[in-house]
């Protein structure tokens, strides 16, 4: 494939992407609407989970494709936490910005500070757990004596699967204190009408899913043509297939998030918009993790181990500053960007230095 026609196909990925975004989030909505669902769970859990789909497939496809392309699914699952975390939260902050000074809305952040901190604090927890799977070989090694190679993987293995349920669990677990507004307030903004049936007040719920099905059909559409196109791009870079996976494949398939965001940014539904991200964030480091560690030997590199821990900073900073002052700076939300470009300057520098 030329240079030129993947610049074409990454720039129609780009627009379908966009417009996938906004049928998907003006449907969701409603959706939530119909339901009768609290603001909260419409972002941290539908919008979060449905927008998550993209990379969350072609992470698992990679995986049981085979040992050639397991590496780009671990890189998959690894970058879409750390993207979250840093560049999402950046482009929300710098959207807040833009959208504030053009005069549609304020510089200040108004999200239900309860909400996204339970998010974050989720996060953090399975996270941490999913991360320290990967040393737990080299622990029973250590403090089991008397087990061969054999013995060791059997019995990490059996860990395995046991902090794959916890995960699995504690993703249950957040969902239900989600839809039951646990922790946070229950409010609902007014909704636009429905882009498939704008001139009805209250769309049937069938037309709702109509929409919501075809939003997620392109957002799919949209993400495998833009890795399509962003895999023929970077192919003379020479990366490893584990470091493309963590960079490049998030860059593609989380751009739904971002672009959801925006749009609710755009309209100043801030827990919409920043519940979208954090949410996803918990799946992502959740149920994903959870497969990698059940279908993969899970053994991460440095540069793996430094995506999580870019991931986790980034994280700290947003949740000490909302567990502080009870809400979020879009200055602070810059911050994402400098925790992914210190990323860039290790894995591209300093660990070929070191």
């Amino acid at each position: 494939m030329s240079v030129g026609l993947s610049l074409f196909l990454l720039a129609v990925s780009f627009g379908l992407i966009l417009a996938a975004a906004e049928l998907f989030t003006n449907g969701i909505e409603w959706f939530g609407k119909k339901l009768q669902l609290a603001e909260g769970a419409v972002g941290s859990v539908l919008a979060a989970v449905g927008t998550a789909l993209p990379e969350t497939s072609i992470a698992i496809v990679a995986i049981l494709s085979g040992e050639k392309s397991r590496d780009v699914g671990i890189g998959a699952i690894l970058g879409a936490p750390m993207m979250l975390a840093t560049l999402a939260m950046c482009i929300t902050g710098l959207a807040v910005i833009v959208f504030a000074r053009a005069g549609l809305r304020s510089n200040e952040i108004i999200a239900d500070h309860k909400v996204v901190g339970r998010d974050l604090r989720a996060f953090f927890l399975v996270y941490v757990v999913a991360i320290a799977a990967s040393f737990i070989p080299q622990l029973v090694g250590r403090f089991v004596p008397g087990l061969n190679e054999s013995g060791v993987n059997r019995v990490s293995y059996i860990f395995k699967v046991l902090i794959a349920a916890f995960l699995v669990g504690a993703y249950v677990r957040y969902v239900l204190q989600t839809f039951r507004c646990e922790g946070g307030t229950c409010e609902n903004h007014d909704t636009r009408p429905l882009h498939f049936h704008r001139k009805a007040e209250t769309p049937r719920l069938r037309i709702v899913s109509l929409q919501v099905i075809a939003g997620l059909i392109a957002l799919v559409a949209g993400a495998k043509l833009f890795v399509v196109a962003v895999g023929a791009i970077s192919e003379p870079l020479g990366v490893s297939s584990l470091v493309l996976g963590i960079i490049i494949t998030p860059i593609a398939t989380e751009l739904p998030e971002k672009f959801n965001s925006i749009t609710w940014i755009r309209q100043r539904k801030d827990t919409l918009a920043l519940g979208n991200i954090t949410g996803a964030m918990v799946f992502q480091s959740s149920i994903t993790p959870a497969i990698g560690i059940l279908f993969t030997p899970w053994d991460l590199d440095k540069k793996a181990i430094a995506s999580a821990v870019i991931a986790i900073a980034a994280t700290v900073v947003a949740w000490g500053e909302m567990t502080w002052r009870k809400r979020l700076s879009p200055y602070s939300l810059l911050v994402g960007g400098l925790f992914y470009a210190l990323y860039l300057i290790y894995v591209f520098w300093l660990a070929r230095i070191w």
